[in-house]
């Protein structure tokens, strides 16, 4: 029989000391065939909500332990920390279960001596009436709200304002919604909706053919075998649209994997016309591949191909998509592990970016557009990246983008994540070569 708390503390243990991708660790857990729909849930519902609250959690422990968290057991921080998530979090789990449960843990992981130690701070809790005192200095206070290092909410609150973090930060704790981009190739809407089931779909009306999907297993639906649609975060729709492919373009999409772009690019073309997709790893290029052929969309070529070599062959493309490698920070609702990177590597990552563009717009063909977008809301990544090439490039210039769409766009550059539509955190960028 799965004990789902053990579980839940066993894959903390290695998200935190393997610095592991928390959703590869959750599958390889859920895949085992002894767990129950209960148990995956449960399992799910802890982790991840460990995962999103582990600052707010550590400074409550430290507010009701002798001991500060840096100085306790591994294994005991983590039993403690999925102990005061269901005790402030989880509704459908009673208190004294949560305790009960809890201490046990101590015997399984053979940390027997610290059940006294674990059933005291989670009691003392629930006798503070399951509530904790905020801190007095700003910055800590913000990070304890929202469960993120100081050093990213300090980033995010200088570059684009203290509103706009807040708000974004704010965002983050909420659900992610599921948008998918409906193949109008494959099927009439009819259709869609019929081979999707009991997942209820409803359209997200500033873009055409995207939906909001209600959550579930989406894979295995008839609607997704049969190729009617893919999942793509409108911030990257929004992409797409900005780039605005035509028919029979020659569009080079140069970090394209895992191909949600590509597709969408695709689809807008109708069919016609190229999209060349590369992907830096063969495996991911021929992910790209897969879910072409499933989509149904012949114009897909993906290739092997490394986004800061020039490749003389691609020169004079209509279309250029260049969607970086980033720091991430604007998919924190989706990956929480990212809520507690350290700032100090981000500015690594400016190179590089910088470099992809340059290559990315030496393809470009006279009167030819670039898109540069990143998941992450460091203006080092963003702005400063594009008016550095502005800047050094006299033959390039800013060209605002979907102004009949409201705020953020309606300029050369758009911040998505914290006003307007419900996406993930998203930089977008338009320049044409003169």
């Amino acid at each position: 029989m799965i004990n789902s708390r053990k579980e839940t503390v066993k894959l903390l243990c290695k998200t935190f000391s393997e610095e592991s991708y928390s959703n590869i660790l959750l599958d390889s857990v859920l895949s085992s065939p002894e767990m129950t729909i209960q148990d995956r849930k449960f399992i799910t519902t802890l982790y991840y909500g460990v995962l999103e609250k582990k600052i707010t959690l550590d400074y409550i422990i430290s507010l009701y332990s002798s001991r500060k968290p840096s100085k306790l057991d591994k294994t005991v921080l983590n039993i403690l920390r999925t102990g005061i998530y269901q005790i402030k979090y989880m509704d459908s789990v009673p208190d004294n279960a949560a305790v009960n449960e809890t201490v046990k843990l101590a015997r399984g992981f053979r940390v027997a001596s610290a059940s006294g130690f674990i059933n005291a701070v989670l009691r003392n809790f629930i006798r503070g009436g399951a509530e904790y005192s905020e801190p007095s200095d700003e910055e800590q206070k913000l990070s304890v709200k929202y469960s993120v290092e100081p050093d990213i909410i300090k980033l995010v609150s200088d570059g684009y304002g203290k509103e706009f973090a807040d708000a974004f930060f704010e965002h983050s704790l909420e659900k992610s919604p599921v948008y998918v981009r409906f193949n109008r190739a494959a099927a009439d809407e009819e259709e869609f909706f019929r081979a999707l089931g009991k997942t209820g779909a409803c359209r997200f009306d500033m873009l055409p053919d995207c939906y909001i999907l209600s959550s579930g297993n989406l894979t295995g639906t008839e609607a997704f075998r049969k190729g009617y649609f893919h999942v793509q975060d409108i911030s990257s729709q929004f992409a797409c649209a900005a780039l605005n492919p035509k028919e029979n373009d020659t569009v080079l999409d140069l970090c394209s994997a895992p191909g949600g772009k590509t597709f969408t690019m695709a689809q807008m073309m109708k069919g016609t016309g190229r999209v060349l997709a590369f992907d830096l790893h063969a495996h991911r290029a021929s992910l790209i591949r897969e879910g072409a052929e499933r989509l149904g969309l012949k114009n897909v070529t993906a290739l092997q191909g490394d986004a800061l070599v020039h490749n003389p062959e691609l020169e004079g493309a209509d279309k250029v998509l260049c969607d970086v490698p980033c720091s991430g920070l604007g998919v924190i609702r989706k990956k929480p592990e990212i809520r507690y990177k350290k700032t100090d590597d981000f500015s690594e990552l400016c190179d590089i970016q910088f470099r992809i563009l340059q290559n990315a717009a030496s393809y470009l063909r006279k009167g030819g557009e670039l898109v540069y977008s990143t998941c992450t809301l460091n203006r080092m990544e963003n702005d400063d990246i594009i008016d550095r090439f502005l800047a050094e490039n006299s033959e390039f210039e800013g060209v605002s983008f979907l102004e009949n769409s409201g705020k953020p766009f309606g300029s050369y550059k758009a911040v998505l994540g914290a006003f307007g539509p419900d996406s993930d955190g998203f930089f977008i960028s338009k320049i044409r070569r003169k």
